[in-house]
């Protein structure tokens, strides 16, 4: 069975409070992990959330802003403390190459070989992370920044009455899968198509400090989980693009517009205290009448069952 849920980590931006961690998100997808953004603070989080290091498999660094990246240290080093061996690849913007280096050896320690770096450039880069492809494209932020993809592929799903009507059943209905083509009871060949129907895979976008703009909105299109920023409510509207961030209502537009299907926000000034929470899921709902969750601290957040037709 699969397994697809976003730990939540923390939910701050750049000071964190006393109800909100700086950043960090573990996406966990059928034995993968995504590890996204670790900020300070997040291994004990982690022990908090009932996850360890050797849950994950990929740490995605969007850029290198402390809030977003002052964690790294901590977490290399448990990996290698744990005797991770597994490979665990490491994703960030090529320019900032050099504050990853300083990150990744801070400090002395018994450094480990598992983890493998992956700078990425340019307007896309593609990785194959198993069971599905990530795909990085750059945001509009005073510092080089990269959102962050996961698609599956579609694929087929078996439709009990076609196979019934065929007289396909048991060990037939396995060899039709594998085979494409398996032989029915009264002679006739059978083919994959006319027993199954279409199963589009999912996908989950996780795009952090941004303006509006083209790669917010391709990385969102489509996507079943959408984790975005929504660091100021509108009435900052300038000066959360003076500074390269979205308000909640500019989160919902980008949720509304490419047709994701569950948006978390998250990322919150910390001039906004809890009283103020109800804010952002209402200017979210401006534009977006789908399923909105505001994030808190060490929440487990489903995505979402696929749509079967």
């Amino acid at each position: 069975m699969s397994h697809r849920e976003l730990v939540v980590l923390g939910t701050s931006s750049a000071v964190p409070t006393r109800h909100r961690n700086h950043n960090g998100y573990l996406l966990r997808w059928d034995g993968q992990g995504f590890l996204f953004d670790p900020g300070e603070g997040t291994q004990r989080q982690m022990v908090f959330a009932g996850v360890g290091s050797h849950d994950i498999t990929w740490i995605c660094v969007t850029h290198f802003h402390g809030d977003h990246c002052l964690g790294v240290p901590g977490i290399v080093q448990r990996i290698a403390r744990d005797g991770v061996s597994h490979r665990v690849s490491a994703v960030f913007p090529a320019s900032g190459e050099v504050y990853w280096r300083r990150l990744r050896h801070a400090s002395s320690f018994a450094d480990t070989e598992v983890v493998a770096e992956h700078p990425v450039s340019g307007d896309e880069a593609r990785l194959d992370a198993g069971p599905v492809t990530l795909t990085a494209r750059p945001l509009s932020h005073p510092v080089d920044s990269y959102g962050y993809r996961l698609d599956e592929p579609d694929g087929l799903r078996m439709v009990p009455e076609l196979l019934a009507e065929r007289g396909v059943r048991g060990p037939a209905v396995g060899e039709l899968r594998r085979t494409g083509t398996v032989a029915a009871p009264d002679g006739t060949t059978v083919s994959l198509e006319e027993c199954s129907r279409p199963r589009p895979g999912q996908s989950a976008a996780f795009v952090m400090d941004t303006r509006l703009c083209e790669g917010a909105f391709a990385l969102a299109e489509g996507v079943d989980l959408l984790v975005i920023e929504s660091t100021f409510l509108s009435g900052e509207t300038e000066l959360a693009s003076r500074y390269g961030h979205l308000t909640a209502e500019q989160a919902g537009l980008v949720a509304a517009e490419s047709g994701a299907r569950r948006l978390v926000l998250t990322h919150l000034s910390e001039r906004y205290g809890p009283d103020e929470e109800h804010r952002f899921l209402d200017e979210a709902r401006r534009h977006f009448d789908g399923d909105v969750v505001l994030a808190h601290d060490l929440e487990r957040i489903p995505v979402p069952r696929r749509v079967v037709e």
